[in-house]
């Protein structure tokens, strides 16, 4: 992937870039794929669900609303995305094991650390549009990762 997330804003401003506040967690700091969304308050079901399914180089995008109470992602469901194919992670909410998932060949990004897991009621929406710390985003959108920050296109950005 030959792209710096400045450039792109540089040469597409149009494109929807998120505030300063996502910390790099996984093994790659540069990672794209196309969204899928999700939309859930301190309960990851609907991310165990999603990582246990074929990733397909995709991104999943997390509204967890900015929660720092509890972990959205663990080491074993990252470990499940990068198994399947998963490109990244983008969450607006906090992760654990963060030891483990800096070791995968994953991208991961979120608020921060939190050692206390997510409730387990299945609540939660998918393919919703979001917004992720200023930037909205929607399914099927390209998401663009690296160690400046995370930008979204409606179509992928070629050349």
């Amino acid at each position: 992937m030959n792209y710096r997330t400045a450039d792109l804003l540089d040469s597409h401003p149009s494109l929807e870039a998120c505030e300063a506040g996502l910390l790099h967690f996984g093994g790659l700091c540069r990672f794209a794929g196309q969204a899928v969304t999700l939309r859930a308050f301190e309960d990851n079901s609907l991310v165990r669900e999603l990582v246990r399914t074929a990733g397909e180089g995709r991104v999943l995008v997390i509204d967890g609303g900015g929660s720092r109470r509890c972990a959205m992602l663990g080491d074993l469901l990252a470990g499940a995305a990068q198994s399947n194919g998963w490109a990244g992670v983008v969450l607006d909410g906090c992760i654990r094991d963060s030891v483990a998932i800096a070791t995968m060949q994953l991208g991961v990004m979120a608020l921060g650390i939190q050692p206390r897991r997510s409730e387990k009621h299945a609540q939660g929406v998918r393919d919703v549009p979001v917004e992720i710390l200023g930037a909205r985003v929607a399914p099927g959108d390209w998401v663009y990762a690296d160690e400046d920050g995370v930008v979204f296109a409606k179509e992928p950005i070629t050349g």
